[in-house]
């Protein structure tokens, strides 16, 4: 298939990433269409030019004539979805997804998947601390990281459309990684900082903090607002990755504890340094 304006996209799952794929697809001038559970996500969308049409029901007809399928589930419904309703695709279909895990969904899916549709996995880093349609905003991928994890069941044709995709979104950097060296790298820098940010919001429970923190704490700990229903899906079903991660967190806090501890000056600042040297290389680029 051709990746152009022409191309019937359908997503499926209209939350928060589902709606802000919609709204930047329909933004540039494609044509969405989208299958979500509440049929009040579907009126929301609708009535906001975000997409050309929706529906709550799994409809063989709008799934039949789609020929990109964007899935914006849980990885757990996502799989489920496949198993279920994959009759429905049209032959030479390619469907992608959102998740944020990527070894135990994409093995399985392409496993069971038909030969005649392809799917190629890819991971938007970009979202909100919120859920829902209401808090999707495509401005949140202008600067952001866009990662495509094919296998050896991808064709260079699929791989390209899906980065093709990324583009379209507006992503800054698109990258490739192999689903495993993915889920090693997520683990630290997507989910174990989503377990430092729950972790300090329960480390002291002092009445009255808000009065008094500063916008240190507020940013440290932004993500702390978080979906417990989908991140707590992806920690498990990447639980030895992060489990190694945050070992190696506990290991580097206490080694900053002990120079504390001792009075090692130096010690500390030359961690300072080498932190305010490392975190410069991770600011957006210009969108």
């Amino acid at each position: 298939m051709k990746f152009d304006k022409n191309t019937k996209i359908l997503i499926v799952g209209l939350g928060v990433i589902g709606g802000s794929y919609a709204t930047a697809l329909t933004r540039e001038g494609y044509r969405v269409s989208c299958i979500t559970k509440n049929p009040e996500d579907i009126r929301y969308a609708i009535a906001r030019g975000m997409i050309e049409r929706g529906t709550s029901e799994v409809d063989a007809a709008l799934i039949g004539e789609s020929e990109l399928i964007i899935f914006a589930l849980y990885p757990t419904a996502f799989t489920e979805w496949i198993r279920d309703y994959q009759h429905l695709f049209s032959p030479g279909a390619l469907i992608t997804d959102v998740t944020g895990v990527k070894c135990s969904v994409v093995k399985p899916v392409q496993d069971i998947l038909r030969p005649d549709v392809e799917f190629i996995s890819a991971h938007p880093m970009a979202g909100r601390e919120r859920s829902g349609v209401e808090f999707s905003d495509p401005d949140v991928f202008r600067g952001a990281n866009y990662i495509v994890t094919p296998t050896e069941k991808n064709t260079p044709e699929a791989i390209e459309i899906c980065k093709e995709l990324g583009r379209a979104l507006g992503f800054a950097r698109i990258s490739e990684l192999t689903p495993e060296a993915h889920d090693e790298m997520i683990a630290f820098v997507s989910q174990l900082t989503h377990v430092i940010a729950v972790t300090l919001m329960t480390a002291n429970e002092t009445p009255s903090l808000e009065k008094y923190t500063g916008d240190s704490f507020r940013d440290l700990t932004r993500i702390a607002k978080i979906n417990d229903a989908m991140w707590s899906e992806l920690f498990l079903s990447n639980k030895n990755a992060l489990l190694a991660e945050i070992d190696r967190f506990t290991n580097e806090l206490t080694r900053f504890r002990d120079m504390l501890a001792c009075g090692d000056r130096e010690g500390m600042r030359a961690a300072m340094r080498r932190s305010t040297e490392r975190r410069s290389l991770f600011d957006k680029p210009e969108a």
